[in-house]
């Protein structure tokens, strides 16, 4: 099939041709259809949550396995009627603080959420995406879209709809085009029914903005072996197994910021055979060792927002290049940092 790229601009959506493309992508979407679409993490891969055969298409076009839970997003509480069942009092409290926004919260799920959304678990995980068109898209196709990111199964996830097409081109029905997401990671999902709360993957809203409004919470346990083909249904999207990865070998380069360039220098003196590739932070002066390699422009060490923004465009833009190995140093694990780190972890060595 031709992928169909729908442009919008998320600021004009009132305009005849916003209109269009929205109700394009909601007929696509209600007539089962794949469609990619534009949230504030991440583009994601679009069904009607509550039609199985849509979502095992998403599972197909992306070559994900079915042990791999995905993630529905809805763009009114309301909505949450027909997905979940008895929420506690600290999901809510946690939905009037952070949605729309980042904030994937697994709940118990009804009968009407298929076992392809959930891996067959008893717990969905549910958000409102904060971005203008993807809450307009849901709204018009008038269901809730199952949307894990839109890529291939364990690679970079996509910031652009350019991204999207790389690697889905023929093999979904249309992508919305907004430009850029905003966030560049995606969102944290914990499971507010656990006692203390644990978040399985951290995101822009951090542990400490939760505890603040609904109490104790702790990251989940990680195992240091991760997994190709988990034994059993996984808990939630991006739990234990290696993903985010470029084709390149992604090292990791841990080091304070005034001795980074030290660390970078060594890093690129044992893979000195390789075409090598460096995410290299504002405001640290290139080592002569990696004058020759290709450099992605990450944006300053010390604003983790810009990093996490600029994350998986670079990667990307560093394997469209032809680097065989990309040498990427590892942020403090503060704010939004712990979700760079936890992203690189999956996806590289140290």
């Amino acid at each position: 099939m031709k992928t169909l790229r729908l442009k919008v601009d998320a600021d004009g959506l009132e305009t005849a041709g916003a209109d269009d493309v929205l109700s394009r992508a909601a007929d696509i979407l209600r007539g089962g259809g794949l469609v990619a679409l534009p949230t504030e993490t991440v583009y994601g891969l679009g069904a009607n949550a509550l039609d199985r055969i849509a979502v095992e298409k998403i599972f197909r076009a992306k070559s994900r396995p079915a042990w791999d839970p995905v993630i529905v997003h809805v763009a009114t509480e309301a909505t949450l009627n027909e997905l979940v069942v008895d929420v506690p009092e600290a999901a809510r409290r946690l939905m009037k603080a952070f949605w729309p926004g980042p904030l994937t919260l697994l709940l118990r799920r009804t009968c009407a959420v298929p076992d392809a959304v959930t891996a067959g678990r008893p717990l969905v995980g549910v958000r409102m995406p904060a971005h203008p068109v993807a809450l307009a898209l849901i709204r018009r196709a008038g269901v809730p879209v199952a949307a894990p990111s839109a890529n291939r199964f364990g690679h970079v996830s996509p910031t652009t709809a350019e991204h999207v097409l790389d690697d889905l081109e023929g093999r979904i029905d249309a992508v919305v085009d907004a430009g850029p997401t905003l966030r560049g990671v995606e969102s944290t999902v914990l499971d507010s029914l656990a006692s203390p709360m644990v978040i399985y993957r951290p995101g822009a809203v951090t542990a400490e903005q939760i505890a603040e409004i609904a109490g104790p919470v702790e990251q989940v346990r990680k195992s240091d072996r991760l997994e190709e083909t988990p034994t059993e249904a996984l808990p939630s999207p991006g739990v234990g197994i290696r993903h985010y990865a470029p084709r390149a070998r992604l090292v990791l380069v841990e080091a304070p910021g005034e001795k980074l360039g030290a660390h970078l220098t060594n890093a690129a003196q044992r893979e000195r055979t390789e075409r090598l590739g460096v995410m290299l932070p504002g405001g640290i002066t290139a080592p002569k060792e990696i004058e020759q390699a290709q450099i992605f422009s990450w944006g300053r060490w010390n604003a983790p927002e810009t990093l996490a923004q600029n994350l998986y465009a670079g990667l990307r833009a560093l394997d469209a290049a032809g680097c065989t190995v990309i040498l990427c140093p590892v942020p403090a694990a503060e704010g939004i940092g712990a979700a760079i780190r936890d992203r690189l972890s999956k996806a590289g060595t140290r």
